[in-house]
């Protein structure tokens, strides 16, 4: 019984600075992809273009976009898809939630993006921002989880809405109704399905 103790403790003990380099690189890879983008929000005179691409550039190394298609399914759809459905689903998905997240970058130009410290929740890090300006304060909840490729978001709380569960309820009404081709016609026209806003 002590041998299980002291495993324990040794255990806790050793696994403590993990957790905080962990949580120490995430902050860090998070607050230097987010000022980028804010700078480059901030360049008028940048060609808008030329911008987005840049913006995408810089964020889609941070984001897991192919499982947050897979979770915005669910356990309750995605194995009724076939393997070129999954597919041809991941593809679109992840097209159509970059254009709408360079949409609604529109609207955060002139805030400053302040920083909570990272927590743990399970394994899996999470961190609170807000993006703040004169008229507005805009809550953002960064999760991440440790895939083969480093941490990556697979979810982001906007005011307290999970983009995740947003997508979810709506792909559900669509599959109550209809089929998994219903989904993807809807997925291949730009502007069906868009991020929550933030707005108070």
């Amino acid at each position: 019984m002590k041998r299980l103790i002291y495993l324990f403790i040794f255990l806790f003990i050793f696994s403590q600075p993990v957790f905080a380099d962990d949580k120490s690189d995430v902050d860090a890879m998070l607050r230097e992809r987010m000022d980028n983008v804010i700078s480059l929000l901030q360049k008028n005179d940048m060609d808008k273009q030329k911008r987005n691409a840049e913006i995408l550039e810089t964020i889609i190394p941070i984001f897991d976009f192919e499982k947050m298609g897979k979770l915005s399914l669910g356990r309750k759809y995605w194995p009724t898809l076939n393997e070129e459905q999954q597919k041809e689903y991941t593809s679109l998905f992840v097209e159509r939630i970059q254009e709408s997240y360079i949409e609604k970058l529109d609207l955060y130009s002139d805030e400053e993006a302040v920083y909570e410290e990272p927590f743990m929740v399970k394994k899996k890090i999470r961190i609170m921002t807000h993006l703040v300006s004169k008229d507005n304060d805009v809550d953002m909840l960064y999760k991440f989880y440790k895939s083969k490729r480093g941490w990556k978001i697979y979810d982001v709380e906007i005011q307290g809405v999970s983009i995740v569960q947003t997508y979810r309820s709506q792909f559900d009404g669509i599959l109550k109704k209809g089929t998994v081709e219903t989904l993807l016609a809807k997925l291949q026209r730009s502007g069906n399905f868009a991020l929550p806003d933030g707005k108070k």
